[in-house]
């Protein structure tokens, strides 16, 4: 009995690893039951907390305390269930800098304690790519995070870079720990990196460039020099200067058993900057305040520089750029983060007089500066924005599996607790980021099984999620224009007003007798803000609405997006 997630429709390529070898709890001790709550630290018992209150802890949950997809089993999907298939959620942020950055400020423990007191599970480090960076930051951090990993037994913490990407934005590249790890980078940043190189106008051979880096860490991996590398494209939308052919060449870069590039930030961080000047920054969300430049791609609209209820408008226009991927029946996932540099309201400051980042590809330790920072645009990870992983244990390959299968969901504010999706039919299930395979003619329902919020969060409310859509497209196959960002058959196929404000929520939605192969994907809201869709009321007519620069407090304004699944007939 399959579920079929990743099989098919070139995109049955998880890595299959090893496990057993790796040290470490099965379960992080927060959510492993059997450990008393006077033997967590001050951390785990707020992350048991949180678990409690969100009603993601105890009854209704697998064996052993795994959370399983929101923690409820649909009756129709047990015969077929295997224990793999009891995915843990796990909480993380893969786009966090620390004092390695030119522009950073804060110490790797901080980073990762903050991580830890607001719920995360995984983290990736990821200081910016440069010359300074690529001859002595890359190792000179390494010590920090393995002692970070060392004092935060329950985060797995990755080290990662921001990539310069040639001809392009940037991009988060990690790799799974191991002997390897700072060297596989430090080439990688070293030869591949669009500053260190030079390398960032948008001409075809810096095009081929980012191609080629793409496929020197799948050799990483094929060689086994390390175990697993990702990357994420971040802030795609911000410059307009990831083009549509650009992200395709990405995407198609490596073959599929070793896929490097697997998705996008679907919000970006930056999420504090559009609270108005009187007690913020006074700028945009995520900072998308900008205009075309000379290396912007020409066919991207001017409403393509602002994120739409904090998210980048490539994910929020339904029909739109991540659609047109998705419409190809390839893997595209989106994923939120912090993007943290310097916090909203922190009262430190970036080292001391003394701090020579040049010299040292460090600065020094933060110090109290004496009173609160509002000009800032930051949150801490974990604060503000979550990418949720469906993962089969808590190891770094299992996290790096969910993330390449897509079994990913995302929210901003806590706007929700858990998430299963399940889309069922002839016997089968898939789940985010799968496909269903079913006979031309089969009747096909989808599940979703909301854990509502219930639950105070960081600004000290509970969110309520107002309505859910179901948002639909047709696969229609591999695009002959490479610069395709528009998807005609996407739409908003139903939306659900939620109508409770604590407990669960289960709505059905039947796609009826299924004869084409298509994909369903999810967007909920607090209902604060919305407006019609960029593509008109008849393909979205309650979407996000675009956010006012100098005046968009974050918290008043929260959606979560999931990623696809697909049902495929034959």
């Amino acid at each position: 009995m399959g579920h079929g997630h990743g099989h098919g429709h070139g995109h049955g390529h998880h890595h299959h690893h090893d496990h057993s070898h790796e040290a470490g709890p099965e379960l992080p001790a927060a959510f492993d039951t059997s450990v008393p709550d006077e033997a967590l630290t001050p951390e785990q018992q707020s992350r048991r907390t949180l678990l409690r209150r969100a009603g993601l802890l105890g009854a209704g949950l697998a064996a052993g305390g795994i959370l399983t997809q929101g923690g409820t089993t649909p009756a129709y999907a047990a015969e077929g269930r295997r224990k793999s298939s009891g995915f843990l959620w796990l909480a993380g942020d893969h786009h966090v800098h620390t004092q390695y950055s030119n522009d950073g400020k804060y110490r790797v423990t901080d980073q990762v304690r903050q991580g830890a007191r607001h719920g995360l599970d995984w983290m990736v480090i990821t200081d910016h790519g440069n010359e300074t960076h690529a001859k002595i930051g890359v190792e000179k951090v390494n010590p920090d995070i393995k002692e970070a990993r060392e004092a935060y037994a329950d985060t797995l913490v990755f080290q990662g870079l921001e990539w310069n990407i040639p001809a392009a934005e940037h991009g988060t590249v990690f790799v799974h720990p191991g002997k390897n790890e700072v060297s596989v980078l430090k080439q990688f940043e070293l030869s591949y990196d669009g500053g260190v190189r030079k390398a960032t106008d948008s001409t075809p051979a810096n095009e081929a460039l980012a191609v080629a880096g793409l496929n020197f860490l799948a050799e990483q991996v094929q060689r086994r020099k390390v175990k697993d590398i990702l990357m994420l494209a971040n802030h795609p939308a911000r410059k307009g200067i990831d083009s549509p052919h650009e992200i395709r060449a990405w995407r198609d870069a490596t073959s599929a058993r070793h896929q490097i590039a697997v998705g996008m930030e679907g919000a970006p961080g930056h999420q504090a900057a559009g609270i108005e000047q009187s007690t913020g920054m006074g700028r945009a969300r995520g900072l998308y305040d900008g205009s075309p430049g000379a290396n912007s791609f020409a066919g991207y609209p001017l409403e393509s520089y602002r994120t739409w209820g904090g998210f980048d408008w490539m994910t929020a226009t339904v029909g739109g750029l991540w659609d047109s991927l998705l419409a190809e029946g390839k893997p595209w996932w989106i994923t939120a983060n912090s993007d943290s540099h310097n916090v909203y309201a922190d009262t430190a400051k970036r080292g001391g007089p003394d701090s020579d980042y040049l010299t040292n590809g460090k600065h020094t330790d933060p110090v109290y500066r004496g009173g609160i920072d509002l000009t800032e645009g930051d949150y801490w990870p974990g604060q503000y924005s979550r990418t949720h992983v469906g993962a089969d244990g808590f190891n770094y390959a299992a996290v790096m599996d969910g993330i390449r299968a897509g079994r990913v969901w995302v929210d901003h504010g806590r706007l929700v607790g858990g998430l299963d999706v399940r889309v069922s039919g002839g016997s089968r299930w898939a789940t985010l980021g799968g496909a269903l395979h079913v006979k031309k003619g089969t009747k096909v329902t989808l599940t979703v099984d909301i854990a509502l919020a219930g639950a105070t969060n960081w600004a000290g409310f509970v969110p309520e999620l107002a309505r859910v859509d179901v948002i639909q497209g047709d696969v229609t196959g591999t695009v002959s224009d490479k610069d395709t960002f528009t998807a005609p058959t996407a739409k908003v196929v139903k939306s659900y007003e939620v109508g409770k404000s604590t407990g669960r929520v289960r709505l059905t939605y039947e796609l009826g007798r299924v004869d084409r192969p298509l994909y369903v994907r999810l967007r909920g809201t607090d209902g604060n803000r919305s407006a019609t869709g960029l593509r008109g009321a008849a393909v979205d007519p309650a979407g996000p609405a675009v956010d006012v620069v100098g005046d968009a407090d974050p918290w008043n304004d929260l959606w979560f997006y999931s990623n696809p699944v697909w049902v495929l007939p034959s």
